[in-house]
């Protein structure tokens, strides 16, 4: 014991003494620690971590196999929860804005709708007051109960008790609080932040529409159940698909006979669980290619450091020390030094993950990341640093154990620098790959970036404004929402500036409203018999022309295109394609929906993006709101002049049609944010990874070619005491260095194109193929080798042979 304290203490000393050495390993292993433990703390948030609810482990999402809505009907959640017999109760939720008044200013507020037995599947607590249960429900709008959740309370009522029995108006409708969630849930969305619950018998109260008997209407979210002692995921996956059979023979019009997946809980299943796991897979493997990285150039410079102390390290073996004693030390040393870099970096990390914590990147969504670091990301910092430390100090090993003492201390060194590959020369290669992987990551996401931003979304986002009027949380209901939305549009396209405004019930690259169409030859119309599944869009005339979606035949709607005149409908290029094969039978063709309502194609629109960035193209229908009327309405405006200072106008203008009436106006691109929030924060993460690598890069290159020149100072005097040209003594000083960059570079270049699949999986439209990617990488390790060699290239050319022969 006494002797590690030694060990210890030495190590302390000799750290002491090389205050640049030390703070450069440190702050290298820092860098890279850091790095892996917050991808390995958010992805273990948001995957691998259990949502915060008693016996997480046994509760599952049911997913429908294959479905375009990520939801499922109320009839349908009723018979999953009815007829299955693996599940110990079986929940179902959907996500919500609404206008919420608590007695002050109203505000727009996000919450769930929940079953009745929400809080009693997921076998929780109340913080204060109690739960609303199935035992509360009679039929729609018979449960005007509310639970707020713990932060909206302490927030908006500031702890207070007295709230529970309040009435507050939700769309001004009355509801009463009678309990407030526990503070640590928030939902079941694992980063959502639920602000209040209210059974989703109210669904009417809460969206305007009542959709509880609809079984075509996707009008719950996500279902979830806890799995019954004994049960397996198969057996629950069978007795769920048995299900599915049931509903597909007794319901025909209505079900596609569908076939069920036990999913995650908290990720909305498939749609955003495997994205996430492909996306956090592919960061950590960066991220351990850095920590791989960092110990290459502190093996390298440990290698280096022993080099310098063979004098020191020959003396004390030949006064008798061992050499198990000496690398004992050596790896004391290289330990202390990890610990104190996983110290640093966990600690700069920890930093970074209470911000991201708290980060709210999409306006009033309230987005909860559970990211803070937890024990086992504390395991995962101490293990590899304690693995870095004993990998980079076990580089010098085989130097130690061939050093020859009486060698040593007759010639004064064994740094010398021969022409063979040295371990410290393969570190360097290796560290100089991944720094070049690294690179052509970030580079290929911000190139995947830019096509994103550029391609083509089947609208124009660019120019246009979205002014979101609900006209729900206003009170208004049948008859006087079409009136009103007319009103709207008229007030609006009014204003000097507005080139044109269009109405929509449903967002571009945001809402994914699907119903089955069949061909007009089609008389059964059951669900399998569907010719394609299409999305489907209800928008008032201008609306293709203030999007920015080019009509590419046919002619738009107009006013006339009312419930007293035949059903017509503007559909993309993959609706013709699907239904009828060609544009000249398209135009003046008829489709069905599911009803057997037969409609008429007036207009070809061009494909678009309609879900997801990265979906294949998918059929789409726009019809006229004025033949299928709908409460949910936003406003996109194409305007001439500056969109800020327009934006004042509308809203002063819709203000003075109601004064109650909630307006939020924002840029188009803002609300895509969502969409594109993906995109860029893989292009901010691997751009600050290709940042680490270029930075290890430049670190690796600088301390081989300074430690070389400075090995070779002796014979570069003498060469050019010679005459040799400048020329000559740059390649004598530096040509090894430039070898392997280039050998680094090139192997780093295959391993990123061999790796592309990956690199795909991270950034949207991404390819190392890219000739400009290629360029780049190529250019940039070059200016990083040109970086790292400038100052140990002017010492060499500064070589002065007088002073060099003085000195010895």
């Amino acid at each position: 014991m006494i002797s590690w304290f030694q060990d210890l203490r030495y190590a302390v000393r000799q750290l002491r003494k090389s205050p640049g050495f030390t703070i450069a390993a440190v702050f290298t292993l820092a860098m890279a620690i850091g790095a892996n433990a917050v991808v390995f703390s958010v992805m273990n948030g948001l995957i691998l971590r259990p949502l915060n609810v008693p016996e997480a482990k046994s509760l599952y999402g049911i997913e429908r196999a294959g479905a375009i809505d990520l939801g499922q009907s109320y009839p349908d959640y009723r018979d999953v929860r009815d007829r299955n017999r693996s599940f110990d109760g079986v929940a179902g939720y959907s996500i919500n804005q609404a206008a919420l008044d608590t007695g002050e200013k109203p505000s727009l507020a996000w919450g769930m709708e929940a079953t009745g037995n929400y809080f009693d599947v997921l076998r929780i607590q109340p913080y204060l007051g109690r739960f609303f249960h199935a035992s509360d429900e009679y039929g729609p709008n018979s449960a005007p109960y509310m639970v707020l959740g713990y932060a909206y309370w302490h927030n908006h009522f500031h702890d207070d008790r007295g709230v529970l029995g309040r009435t507050v108006q939700l769309n001004k409708h009355p509801f009463t609080v009678i309990g407030v969630a526990p503070p640590g849930f928030r939902g079941t969305l694992v980063f959502f932040s639920s602000e209040f619950f209210v059974p989703m018998v109210n669904q009417e109260q809460v969206e305007g529409w009542n959709g509880l008997n609809d079984r075509a209407n996707p009008s719950v979210l996500a279902i979830m159940g806890h799995l019954k002692p004994g049960v397996t995921p198969a057996q629950a996956t069978a007795d769920l698909n048995s299900i599915g059979t049931y509903l597909g023979e007794t319901y025909p019009k209505d079900e596609r006979q569908p076939s069920f997946l036990l999913v995650r809980p908290s990720l909305l299943g498939n749609r955003f669980d495997r994205p996430f796991q492909a996306f956090f897979a592919g960061l950590m493997l960066l991220a351990g290619m850095i920590l791989l990285a960092a110990c290459a150039n502190l093996g390298s410079l440990f290698a280096a450091r022993a080099a310098d102390r063979s004098r020191e390290v020959a003396l004390r073996l030949a006064l008798g020390s061992s050499r198990s004693r000496i690398l004992r030390g050596l790896f004391t040393e290289a330990v202390l030094v990890s610990l104190m870099g996983g110290a640093v970096g966990l600690w700069a990390s920890a930093g970074l993950l209470r911000w991201l914590s708290t980060w709210q990147p999409f306006g009033t969504f309230p987005m909860h990341a559970p990211v803070t670091p937890d024990a086992t990301v504390y395991d995962l910092a101490l293990i590899l640093s304690l693995v870095s430390g004993l990998l980079f100090g076990a580089v010098p090993v085989r130097q130690v154990l061939r050093t020859n003492p009486y060698e040593v201390v007759k010639s004064g060194s064994t740094g010398t620098m021969g022409r063979r590959m040295s371990a410290r020369d393969f570190l360097l290669a290796v560290q100089i790959a991944v720094c070049a992987v690294l690179v052509m990551s970030s580079m290929v996401a911000v190139r995947g970036l830019s096509r994103a931003l550029h391609s083509n979304f089947g609208f124009e986002p660019q120019r246009t404004m979205l002014v979101t009027a609900d006209l729900h949380m206003a009170g208004y209901t049948g008859d006087r929402v079409p009136l009103m939305q007319k009103r709207l549009l008229d007030a609006v396209a009014a204003i000097p500036g507005v080139e044109s405004v269009g109405l929509t019930d449903g967002l571009l690259l945001s809402d994914t409203n699907g119903s089955d169409v069949f061909t007009d030859g089609t008389t059964d119309l059951r669900p399998a018999n569907a010719a394609t599944n299409a999305y489907v869009y209800h928008i008032s005339p201008e609306y293709l022309h203030a999007e920015g979606t080019t009509l590419l035949s046919g002619r738009p709607f107009t006013w006339h295109d009312d419930q007293n005149s035949p059903r017509v409908a503007v559909v993309n290029r993959e609706f013709v394609r699907k239904i009828f094969g060609s544009v000249s039978d398209a135009l003046g063709g008829y489709y069905k929906m599911p009803d057997g309502t037969r409609i008429q194609v007036v207009g070809l629109a061009e494909d678009g993006k309609y879900g997801t960035l990265t979906e294949d193209p998918h059929a789409a229908v726009f019809l006229p709101i004025l033949q299928w009327p709908s409460n949910s309405n936003w406003l996109v405006v194409r305007p001439t002049s500056d969109p800020q200072q327009l934006g004042e106008v509308i809203r002063r203008t819709l203000r003075q049609l109601d004064p109650g009436l909630p307006v939020q106006i924002e840029k188009r691109y803002d609300e895509m944010a969502t969409v594109l929030f993906p995109s860029q924060m893989a292009s901010l993460a691997l751009g600050v990874m290709g940042g680490m690598g270029a930075m290890l890069a430049i670190t690796g290159i600088f301390g081989m070619a300074a430690y070389s020149v400075s090995k070779r100072l002796r014979e570069l005097g003498i060469r050019v005491a010679l005459g040799a040209q400048r020329k000559e003594i740059l390649q004598a000083a530096l040509g090894r260095a430039f070898r392997l960059l280039a050998f680094g570079s090139a192997a780093g270049l295959l391993v990123g194109l061999l790796a592309s699949r990956m690199l795909a999986l991270v950034v949207y439209q991404a390819t190392p193929r890219d000739p400009l990617v290629l360029a780049g990488v190529v250019l940039a390790m070059a200016m990083l080798g040109l970086l790292a060699t400038w100052i140990p290239a002017r010492r060499a050319l500064l070589v002065n042979p007088m002073t060099l022969l003085r000195e010895e």
